[in-house]
Order: structure tokens, then sequence, then C-alpha cells
């Protein structure tokens, strides 16, 4: 994803060295199209205080162009269908969907666009971007880890990343909640988002 210089002293200057690349990651070059039949968008949220409610976004797409010799001129681009929820529970869903929380059917779409990156060494890398939800667009930096590439049984060069984020979803006007008689509200403000993506290079 990204190379951002290291400084490092000596008794006469300041020099740049950059930090390594993965020699897997070094090899990959091109654009790849996120496939959504093995991948996932998910995120947990504490529930009633006491237990977390997990859930995913079954319809999402988007592309990965990736620079392997200069990982600082990779990207992202995610587009994500808010009606496509699901925490297994139909009503719990059916109330995400509607205009106390995503209103799904005004606001479609949840988007992430990349402006920058950044390896943290060996496997690690951090995206930064823009977050768009409800249209509000806050920006947001997801830690990643490259999980390899492999070749499919179908001659497809797959690449593997999963990556979180923490958020605070009141920051994209998902403010809806309801008090607890014994204290604090019935759902976080905190909500973890995951990644896990394996994307397939373009022709």
């Amino acid at each position: 994803m990204g190379i951002f210089a290291r400084k490092t002293a000596t008794s006469t200057a300041t020099t740049t060295t950059p930090a390594p690349v993965d020699p897997a990651l070094a090899a990959l070059t091109g654009t790849y199209t996120i496939d959504p039949a093995h991948s996932s968008i998910g995120f947990t949220v504490r529930h009633a205080m006491v237990t977390n409610v997990r859930g995913s976004f079954g319809e999402h797409e988007g592309t990965l162009t990736l620079d392997g010799t200069d990982p600082a001129a990779s990207a992202a681009v995610i587009d994500v269908k808010i009606a496509s929820v699901d925490t297994g529970i139909g009503d719990r869903d059916t109330h995400l969907r509607s205009a106390d929380f995503f209103d799904a059917e005004q606001f479609p779409l949840m988007t992430f666009r990349s402006t920058a990156a950044q390896q943290l060494g060996g496997d690690k890398y951090r995206i930064v971007g823009d977050l768009t939800i409800k249209d509000v667009t806050k920006p947001l930096a997801i830690e990643l880890e490259f999980n390899g590439s492999a070749t499919d049984p179908y001659g497809n060069q797959r690449v593997g990343f999963e990556g979180s984020a923490d958020i605070l979803r009141s920051d994209w006007g998902l403010t809806w909640n309801a008090a607890l008689e014994t204290g604090g509200v019935v759902v976080s403000d905190k909500v973890k988002l995951t990644l896990d993506i394996s994307a397939i290079k373009a022709a």
C-alpha cells in the first residue's frame, strides 16, 4: 500500500531510508477486482453494554490498484450496498435500513476512496481515505495485513488483505439510541469495521 520514508540520524545530516517492501507484494502490480463471493465487509458493535452484535454487508464491489515496487502509488475504491446489511435477525436488519440508522432508501451506498497509504513494515500497511455514509464524508485509516497471493484453479491471480478500523458512528450521523434502565445505552457509539478481501487481477 504505501512507503513513507523513515528518518535516520547521522553525525552530519539527516537521511531517509525507505521501509523494505514485502518481496511477495513487490511482484504484484496492476488492477485487481474485489471478489465479493470470497470477501467480507463487516462490523462489530456493543449491544446493551454487555455483548457484541456482528453483521456484514453482502453486496459490495471495488478495485485495488497495486504498485508492488512503490506501494505508495497504490489505491483502493470500495462501494457497499447498505440494503445488504445482515446481522442474522430480520427485524434488526430492517431497523438498520430505516431512517433511524442508515436510511438505505435515501442513501443506498457506503463508499471508501483511498487518499494515501503507508507501509508499516513487513506485511503490515495503513491505508487512509474518505469514508462516506449518509452523504457525510470523514477521513478513515484502516490497518491492513497482506495475506499473500496465489493462482486459483481457474488461472486467476489473487491477492488477499484483511484489516480493521474503529469509528464513532455518530461522526456519520448514525445517532439513534435508547437508554437502559440500569444505565448506559442500547447501542455503543464505537463500531469496529472489518475487511477480509480477496481480489482478482484484471486481464
